[in-house]
């Protein structure tokens, strides 16, 4: 069985988050038997993350049955970030989820987004808010995606 520690993961994005005005998630599916990627573009929607101001978020979005994940940012990161960028996140977390290291490899990816972020979408100390919750999302998602 897979397991995610919820509690680290809620710490890596606060940090993550004290450092860019972008916004971080993590949802874990129940086990599905569709494409994860559509999956995860209705969980993006289902959690809001269009919605921040500067249309600056990520989301993790993980299928612990399957062992697949997706990394979805919002509009305004495409603009700011190449292919690699994304590419670059996939390879870290992948690294510790062939491990078996779910949780390492969130954690790892967080990281990866929150200083990447930091140069594209810096922290304004006035002006930043926490615009999504950072507790991992155990998603109402069904089966057949």
């Amino acid at each position: 069985m897979v397991t995610i520690d919820k509690d680290r993961i809620r710490l890596a994005i606060q940090k993550a988050e004290k450092r860019t005005s972008g916004e971080v998630r993590v949802s874990v599916s129940p086990p599905i038997w569709g494409d994860v990627r559509k999956a995860a573009e209705k969980a993006f929607e289902r959690l809001g993350m269009t919605a921040t101001k500067e249309r600056n978020a990520v989301l993790f979005f993980v299928v612990p049955a399957r062992r697949k994940f997706v990394v979805l940012g919002d509009s305004a990161i495409h603009e700011k970030v190449g292919q690699e960028f994304w590419h670059h996140i996939v390879r870290t977390v992948s690294e510790k989820f062939r491990q078996g290291d779910f949780t390492g490899g969130l954690l790892a990816g967080i990281e990866v987004v929150g200083e990447d972020l930091a140069k594209h979408f810096p922290h304004h100390a006035a002006g930043s808010t926490n615009q999504l919750p950072d507790d991992v999302d155990y998603g109402p998602e069904k089966p057949g995606g």
